[in-house]
């Protein structure tokens, strides 16, 4: 018997009530989800990075030491995608977000989606979300108007920070990306323009601003869920002043001394107001690494930069803590994909999961309580709206050439490659032996499900305005 169901029958006999009091249910956890732009599989200490890239991570890697921490944790393969993935459990290719938007139309998800905001929200959950969204611009796609109490942040990316510092911009009129606030129920409000200055400045007030949501959660009792996509490290990759010229490398490995810095900081936060034990910490990416020049970042063990089918585009760090719930100090290669958390921690929080539409996510809660296999087997690759391969288990079949970065011309294959990420982690020797076809099989059936779904549920038009209803 629980010690506290035997606290609750004695605290009924001694109060005259009944001995068959109900056992209290468990408090929700906090959920702490911190995403990084851009950051490379090969940057953290603990994933081959750190020393070698110029700058230790050393409260990232004791956050490693104290969870599990993933190597086969995947993504889509760019940043509105894989945002998107993360907040309704979907691939992307299902909500119209499968490209960042380029302005001049409609970008965002629509209102029909149900985000993991929302889903918390109706659990009871206080949210906010500050740093980068990417999902929308537009008042009624911006976080508030998309389940999140209250958000702080950009509504779209980094390197419109160029903009305002250009002449030919600012003759043209030119309408500049602001940092925005807001609160549901009301409308976001532009706070300042987002240059070059504040680009330096913006993931500092991101730390202070999660800190503050979090003590201001836990004084009201209330179980919180903070999304803190920090800017850092996409390009251009600046670090606070506080930290330009820390490394003595330049401006990225700055950025990464940052970023740990901050990272540690919201980490402290936690222990200082005494919630380590029932908070859920989780530090991962949004897609592979920056691949522009100066500021080019690491795929460490793989090859390729986002936007592209490698694997260093869809490996990304991805360390979770949960202390006496998840095991300190593993290390597993079961492969998990991003839309796995929305449902995941839908569950552990009691929230409902939406049953009308294709959830993608699958429950990974008993993986991550110990299991020693995932519940994932295989997922489709898509770059854009382009299906470029499906992996299972430990293969991997590609139907497009290979790209290196985004910019690399890729052409469609007239035979599909299968490369095995055990013994070819680089995917540089396509296994074209009869011998070594056998996986085409499952592979394909794997992928020729997913599409069934697609049939099922007809993937929503990117640009499609509200309301939308299939």
């Amino acid at each position: 018997m629980r010690p506290d169901f035997v606290v609750t029958i004695l605290s009924g006999l001694l109060l005259g009530g009944p001995a068959y009091a109900q056992e209290v249910p468990p408090a929700k956890p906090n959920i702490l989800f911190i995403l990084m732009d851009n950051l490379g599989y090969g940057e953290v200490g603990v994933y081959g990075g750190g020393i070698t890239r110029g700058a230790p991570t050393p409260r990232i890697d004791q956050l490693a030491a104290e969870g599990t921490r993933l190597t086969n944790f995947n993504v889509e393969a760019q940043c509105t995608p894989s945002r998107s993935a993360i907040m309704t459990g979907r691939f992307s290719i299902r909500s119209g977000t499968h490209s960042i938007p380029i302005g001049g139309g409609i970008e965002g998800l629509t209102q029909w989606e149900v985000t993991i905001a929302e889903a918390l929200s109706g659990a009871g959950y206080a949210t906010g979300a500050f740093g980068k969204w990417h999902l929308g611009s537009d008042q009624s796609r911006l976080p508030n108007a998309q389940g999140f109490d209250e958000w702080y942040g950009i509504p779209r990316t980094t390197d419109e920070a160029f903009w305002p510092n250009e002449p030919q911009a600012q003759a043209a009129g030119v309408s500049f990306e602001h940092i925005m606030e807001g609160r549901k129920g009301g409308p976001s409000k532009e706070l300042g323009v987002y240059d070059l200055e504040q680009r330096r400045l913006i993931d500092a007030e991101i730390a202070n601003r999660t800190v503050d949501f979090m003590k201001r959660s836990v004084a009201a009792d209330k179980p919180f869920y903070a999304y803190v996509p920090f800017t850092l490290v996409h390009f251009p990759t600046l670090p606070n002043p506080r930290f330009a010229g820390r490394t003595g490398y330049g401006d990225f490995p700055d950025a990464l001394a940052e970023m740990d810095a901050n990272v540690g900081q919201l980490l402290g936060a936690v222990d200082e107001l005494n919630i380590r034990d029932n908070t859920i910490v989780v530090f991962t990416s949004d897609n592979g690494p920056e691949a522009t020049w100066p500021w080019q970042g690491s795929s460490g063990l793989w090859r390729g930069y986002y936007f592209t089918h490698m694997e260093g585009s869809l490996r990304t760090p991805f360390i979770i803590r949960w202390p006496g719930k998840i095991p300190a100090g593993r290390v597993s290669n079961e492969i998990v994909h991003e839309v796995d958390t929305f449902t995941t921690f839908a569950r552990i929080a009691g929230a409902d999961v939406p049953a009308d539409r294709a959830i993608d996510g699958i429950d990974q809660s008993a993986f991550l309580a110990g299991a020693e296999k995932s519940s994932r087997e295989s997922f489709p690759i898509y770059v854009a709206d382009r299906l470029e391969g499906v992996k299972w288990r430990n293969w991997k079949l590609v139907f497009y050439d290979e790209q290196r970065d985004w910019w690399t011309p890729s052409t469609k294959l007239g035979q599909p490659k299968a490369f095995d990420l055990i013994t070819d982690p680089k995917e540089e020797y396509p296994q074209t032996a009869l011998r070594n076809t056998w996986n085409a099989g499952p592979a394909m059936e794997a992928l020729s499900a997913f599409e069934q779904t697609l049939a099922k549920y007809p993937p929503i038009k990117a640009g499609t305005p509200d309301p939308y209803q299939p």
